[in-house]
């Protein structure tokens, strides 16, 4: 049977048809560029890379039919060390694949009884026991001997990486996803994340690099970085610096927005607090939430909590249904207050709350660390996020972003925030943008820069001794530099004199005379190279600031290439990137001969990643 068109159609049938076009688009591009060249005695690791909650696990799905179509048999599906999530994810496996030979975790005679009969698919936790068991199972059946194994990493940076990297150990949990990997006779090793930045700072050596990656794009309803941190700022948000109590603000607006949702015939309303890791914190926003809506109850026909109401009521203009009348709204806030049907759950290690008890009725979430990945609220409108962190993660914080998803009306969602957090969001989202670029235009080896203030992941999972970090705004100058050809710079370089103090250029410019440059291995001129090629990718008309001077006679290794007039011009530009070229005149140390020397500054107030492999070459 052909089991992406069996799964895609009844997506169809359930009226879906932009979902099933997208799944078929993204099972079909990834079965005629990677699955149909796979030669059976390899093994691959490919990355398929999303936004967070824009239908992962539909798309893993249509990748499985697909790649049984194509005649992979045996499926591992992986999901974090989470009972619940695994419990899901096989509940939903099989609802949705019910064609395959499905098996849980218990399920290894089930596994050796089918022995292919039908394609299986089994689901397990990321656990180092429960992947030792199933590494000893998957080595003693004879039928896994002659056939390639596919497996499926959902969330593939949370857990899957080596965190004893720079100990030179393995973590379990590495360890046995690695032997799995190895032991099969070939395999594909599919990584599946909404935030890629762990993984691509691996180096290959790890294992766990991808040598593809796919990026497939939401649906035209989905909201995100780009919805939620755009330039000019978002009406949906709301920054609390400016607000007296934002708490309460945030309050009213659940209550209006929930209100108008049930009178439109929606049967759930969520609001997500996210102020800390600390479960005392929580505990603290638990009683100010119920204090303030003792209050809000108690005071609810005084004009000034009708004001209150009102101002928030007049914010509100649904997109996906007819706005209800203001007095609607008051009868139904009313009602919820007196009637107490507003539930306060924490959620954190010490309170676990099944998700039935946010998928109906109106509601208030509060928690740190488990209101991250992997846990979906639905009809999530309100959000108050003030939770801080001296060295916050990119990755980490990017997972935060629970409101992300399809079922939200955009014009009744609102994110209350402070400037700052709100800026640290704003420039992970761009680099984001910049990671998708890239990939959208084929580059092999991606690139990734945050502000000085984010680091990109944990530093536990990246080889600190393979990993290069160029700071933006820092001069950086070869003391070894060749040039391929002196006259090939010359060429490039007539149209730039030297008494302009500098010249605006296209990016592809300062690319071709670096692609002229040879420098000392222990200069990153690689990385320059690769960093040029993220820019030009993000924005192929982007420009760069060239400063050139000829007839220059500064002593070799003299540390200071640059005069202080042409050094201060180049940081004067802030946002660009820089490259000075001197041509010096051969004399103090340069072997008697002209050369071209570059000086390159990256844009300010960033630091700009890089992996080196063990072979020197940039990977």
């Amino acid at each position: 049977m052909n089991y992406l068109d069996s799964y895609t159609n009844e997506i169809r049938q359930r009226g879906n048809n932009l979902l099933a076009d997208a799944i078929e688009k993204t099972a079909q591009d990834i079965g005629k560029r990677y699955l149909e060249k796979f030669d059976y005695i390899s093994h691959e690791i490919g990355l398929l890379f999303g936004n967070i909650q824009s239908g992962k696990t539909a798309q893993m799905f249509g990748v499985i039919c697909e790649a049984s179509d194509q005649g992979f048999a045996v499926f591992l599906l992986l999901t974090t060390d989470n009972v619940a999530l695994q419990q899901q994810t096989l509940t939903r496996v099989k609802n949705d694949l019910s064609h395959f030979c499905i098996c849980g975790e218990n399920d290894a005679m089930k596994f050796t009884e089918n022995a292919l009969a039908e394609p299986t698919i089994i689901v397990l936790k990321k656990n180092y026991r429960i992947l030792k068991d199933w590494t000893n199972i998957i080595r003693s059946t004879t039928f896994m001997k002659g056939n390639p194994l596919f497996i499926i990493d959902d969330e593939a940076d949370a857990s899957s990486l080596n965190t004893m990297v720079n100990s030179r150990k393995q973590s379990s949990i590495n360890k046995y996803l690695k032997a799995i990997k190895d032991e099969s006779s070939s395999s594909i090793y599919l990584q599946v994340t909404g935030t890629p930045q762990a993984i691509f700072l691996q180096t290959m050596r790890s294992g766990f690099r991808p040598t593809f990656t796919y990026y497939f794009k939401p649906g035209k309803t989905y909201l995100g970085g780009n919805f939620f941190f755009q330039t000019p700022m978002s009406s949906c948000i709301r920054i609390i610096d400016e607000m007296t109590d934002p708490l309460r603000e945030a309050i009213f607006h659940h209550l209006t927005v929930s209100c108008q949702l049930l009178c439109s015939g929606k049967k759930v309303s969520n609001f997500l607090i996210h102020p800390s890791v600390r479960t005392t914190v929580h505990t603290k926003y638990q009683k100010m939430v119920l204090n303030t809506i003792h209050d809000i109850r108690k005071n609810f026909s005084s004009e000034s909590v009708q004001q209150e109401l009102k101002n928030t009521y007049d914010r509100i203009n649904p997109e996906k249904n007819p706005r209800c009348s203001f007095s609607d709204i008051c009868t139904k806030v009313h009602d919820l207050l007196i009637d107490d049907k507003i539930k306060i759950l924490i959620m954190n290690g010490k309170h676990e709350v099944p998700a039935d008890e946010y998928e109906s009725g109106v509601n208030i979430l509060i928690g740190g660390n488990t209101l991250g990945r992997g846990v979906t609220f639905p009809s999530l409108h309100t959000i108050l996020y003030t939770r801080t962190s001296k060295h916050p993660q990119a990755d980490t914080m990017w997972q935060h972003n629970r409101m992300f998803g399809y079922d939200r009306d955009p014009c009744l969602v609102e994110l209350y925030i402070d400037q700052q957090l709100y800026k640290l969001f704003y420039d992970i989202n761009a680099t984001n943008n910049a990671m998708i670029a890239q990939v959208e235009r084929g580059v092999d080896q991606i690139k990734i820069y945050y502000p000085e203030s984010i680091n990109p992941t944990r530093k536990n999972v990246l080889d600190h001794r393979k990993l290069f970090a160029l700071s933006g705004g820092t001069n950086y100058f070869p003391l070894e530099p060749t040039n391929n050809s002196i006259e090939s710079i010359d060429k490039l370089l007539t149209p730039f004199e030297d008494n302009m103090r500098s010249y605006q250029v296209s990016l592809h410019i300062i690319q071709r005379i670096l692609n002229q440059i040879d420098t000392e291995s222990e200069f990153p001129m690689q990385s320059f190279r690769s960093f040029l090629n993220v820019y030009i990718a993000k924005n192929p008309t982007a420009q760069g600031i060239l400063i050139v001077r000829r007839e220059r006679s500064i002593k070799k290794g003299s540390g200071a290439l640059l005069s202080p007039n042409d050094w201060n011009l180049g940081k004067s530009f802030a946002d660009k990137i820089v490259l000075t070229v001197y041509k010096m005149t051969g004399e103090k140390g340069w072997n008697g001969q002209k050369i071209w020397v570059p000086n390159i500054k990256l844009p300010d107030n960033a630091v700009y990643y890089d992996i080196h492999d063990d072979e020197g070459e940039n990977a």
